[in-house]
């Protein structure tokens, strides 16, 4: 039987560490380009479009092209197949038309706008304040919805919290490889950033749910007098059906990131992320809390200490 339990220490650094690198990456994406995050249109206001180039042109050919027409400043991703996503101030779907005709002269290609909308400034900063207040109404949510569910447990609080933590846990690293992400390759957030970090949250408090509930099933059969067994063999019967859930649905977006549109490719990239960090936080982190707190062992928090003799 696999001794979850046991290995805790494990898990809690192998969190302690992805957590240590996600802090990093906000931090330097702060100093780096002003933001932990590098916020699209929908964060900041200005033009979002997909200009497709056939032939395709090379990324430094636009970028450069681009300066020359006044866009300086303005974002491009290589979406590939002679796709670019660009962000740039705002301008009308008439000046899109005029800068994508001018691009195609200059360089030589023949060029067509796939998608493209414009974002006030006033409209971004209120989807800013709606997405952060979004996350935070979730994670309450979630809490009261577990400390509900098992009231009859013997402080329910304490399960509610151990969940909560793991989400923050998720949401937390996802956010920090996003941020690594903007830094290293320019990858900026939009909404559908944070409808795939709703999604993770869904995800990840389903998979904790059936944890836990397995959890309480065989602490109210009284199937040991140990609670870091009880949670070890319950982690062990449910691993099954965890696993199942995740390698399905992993395998469903892992083919909609390979196939799917430019538009969609970091939502899915989020949620695959989710999907991975999510059942890992399940198995690994919230039931290696509750059985911290049970048994009031906070040095199993900090790997390197002695343990007790």
């Amino acid at each position: 039987m696999i001794d979850f339990v046991g290995k805790k220490r494990w898990f809690f650094l192998i969190s302690g560490i992805l957590v240590v690198i996600a802090i990093v990456a906000l931090v330097i994406s702060q100093i780096q380009v002003k933001s932990p995050l590098r916020l699209g249109t929908d964060f900041t206001g200005g033009t979002s479009m997909i200009l497709q180039f056939s032939p395709a042109v090379e990324q430094s050919q636009l970028r450069e092209e681009m300066a020359k027409l006044g866009y300086d400043k303005a974002t491009i991703q290589n979406a590939g197949e002679g796709n670019f996503i660009i962000h740039t101030r705002e301008i009308t779907s008439t000046n899109a038309r005029e800068l994508a005709g001018k691009l195609g002269t200059e360089l030589d290609s023949q060029v067509e706008i796939t998608d493209y909308y414009l974002v006030s400034e006033t409209v971004a900063a209120k989807t800013a304040r709606n997405a952060v207040i979004a996350v935070i109404i979730a994670a309450v949510a979630m809490m009261f919805y577990i400390v509900w569910a098992f009231r009859r447990m013997p402080s329910p609080f304490r399960w509610g919290t151990c969940a909560v933590i793991a989400l923050i846990h998720d949401v937390f690293i996802i956010t920090g490889i996003f941020s690594l992400l903007g830094w290293l390759a320019e990858v900026e957030i939009d909404a559908l950033f944070i409808t795939g970090l709703l999604a993770v949250v869904g995800y990840s408090i389903n998979n904790t749910v059936v944890v836990f509930d397995r959890i309480r099933e065989n602490v109210s059969r009284q199937t040991g007098p140990d609670f870091a067994k009880t949670v070890n063999d319950s982690l062990v019967e449910t691993l099954g059906r965890c696993l199942n859930t995740a390698l399905t649905t992993f395998f469903v977006l892992l083919a909609l990131f390979l196939f799917g549109g430019a538009t969609i490719h970091y939502f899915v990239l989020v949620l695959l992320l989710g999907v991975i960090i999510g059942t890992y936080s399940s198995i690994c982190v919230s039931s290696q809390l509750l059985v911290v707190w049970e048994k009031r062992e906070w040095r199993e928090l900090w790997p390197f200490t002695k343990r007790p003799a």
